[in-house]
């Protein structure tokens, strides 16, 4: 009676349309209450050693940083060394909207922030140069969810801290996968728009294009390079992702004043403001069935009617497309994943691994209606009908959605560099 009181209880906050911080606060006080001692001030207890960890202080940094850089000028010059270094190549404009986006979402860590900076100024030229309207609708849409994928990224970030998985193995795993999304949208673009018109390749704009860019291009080589080489750890390198940006926007591009720092941060804060109390209480909530042994009796439960792990892996793939439909990344990031990946590892499932397939699943919901988030920010953006930009990323979609069954049955595509 009481599992019903509860499934009820979130029924009536999901009909209601509370936020996810209501909806997480109300399951939590109704499990200590329920099934666990009575006492409520357990979750502010609990909630604040979960959240004791110096790894959570990458988040606010990693968003400042792309933050800055998004607010500079670094998107109009990696766009214009991709379009030079494209323009020979056929439909190389396409190609480099793909590109940009991939290199952008390297350096912001954000798909949103990624298709406003780089669909803005893309979306137009694509058009006069006369690229299908469709084509640059789902490239650019699709293109921009690579920041979720690519290092660093806040999702995994999320997922590590919720299963204590190590995120600097995380953001290296990340990168054959971003790479192997990349290069499926370049083919495409290739062969979609090959009888478009090619253009010269000249060694001086390249040279002053590689020039302009070289300090946006270096942001990612350092915060992996620095985290693989072992100098400074997953938060440590958001702090100097942190100042690398600051310096790069406000000394050298000379592009970002002192009161536009000032609004960047006061930006960032609000969001963190959004962002944090939704964790701790996620936190807490995990702490609670940790300590209640709720993984293992779901392990043991699900083990009896999983048969083996590709049974699993199809099934998982299934529900989280499903969930990303219904769901934004992090809040099913911070329900799911203390849940799913104590069963993947029963299958003998890398905890890494399996947090990469997590994330290239949910990915794909930002492109998924009704609450793609890609799709909403492309209809504001290039200000289109929302089922127009919904058929225009089918394509893409389809192929994302290969890209997933690759990820998914050949975890060497993600932990390769792991070795």
């Amino acid at each position: 009676m009481s599992a019903f009181g509860l499934v009820v209880l979130v029924l009536a906050l999901l009909l209601l349309r509370q936020n996810l911080f209501v909806l997480l606060g109300s399951v939590a006080a109704y499990a200590y209450l329920v099934f666990g001692d009575g006492m409520l001030t357990n979750i502010v207890i609990d909630a604040w050693d979960a959240a004791n960890k110096e790894v959570l202080l990458s988040i606010p940094l990693y968003i400042l940083a792309g933050n800055i850089m998004a607010r500079g000028g670094i998107a109009a010059r990696l766009i214009r060394l991709m379009r030079v270094l494209t323009a020979p190549v056929p439909g190389g404009l396409a190609i480099a909207a793909v590109l940009s986006c991939a290199v952008f979402a390297a350096v912001t860590g954000s798909g949103t922030v990624t298709l406003l900076a780089v669909g803005a100024i893309m979306y137009p030229a694509l058009l006069q140069a006369g690229y299908p309207k469709a084509f640059a609708l789902g490239a650019l849409s699709a293109a921009g969810t690579l920041g979720v994928i690519v290092p660093p990224s806040i999702p995994l970030i999320l997922y590590g801290i919720m299963t204590q998985t190590s995120i600097a193995d995380l953001f290296i795993a990340g990168v054959g996968p971003a790479i192997l999304l990349t290069l499926m949208m370049v083919v495409y673009a290739v062969v979609s728009n090959r009888s478009q018109r090619r253009q010269r390749w000249q060694t001086g704009q390249l040279v002053a294009a590689f020039r302009d860019g070289i300090w946006a291009l270096l942001m990612p080589v350092i915060i992996l390079g620095g985290i693989y080489s072992g100098y400074f750890t997953p938060t440590e390198s958001a702090a100097v992702a942190v100042v690398y940006a600051i310096v790069v926007e406000m000394l050298i591009h000379r592009e970002l004043g002192w009161s536009g720092l000032f609004e960047v941060v006061a930006q960032t804060s609000q969001l963190l403001g959004a962002l944090f109390p939704v964790l701790m209480m996620a936190l807490s909530l995990n702490v609670f069935l940790t300590y209640q042994q709720v993984p293992e009796h779901l392990v043991q439960w699900l083990s009896g009617l999983i048969s083996d792990s590709t049974t699993f892996l199809l099934g998982t793939n299934l529900f989280l497309l499903l969930m990303g439909c219904l769901m934004d990344i992090g809040s099913a990031i911070l329900i799911l994943a203390p849940m799913l990946q104590p069963i993947a590892a029963e299958q003998g499932i890398d905890a890494v691994h399996f947090g990469i397939i997590m994330v290239v699943n949910l990915e794909m919901g930002y492109l998924t209606p009704p609450l793609g988030l890609n799709l909403i920010v492309a209809m504001t953006v290039f200000k289109e009908e929302f089922w127009t930009i919904c058929r225009a990323v089918l394509p893409f979609l389809a192929m994302m959605l290969a890209g997933l069954m690759l990820v998914s049955f050949l975890p060497q595509l993600s932990l390769f560099l792991l070795g």
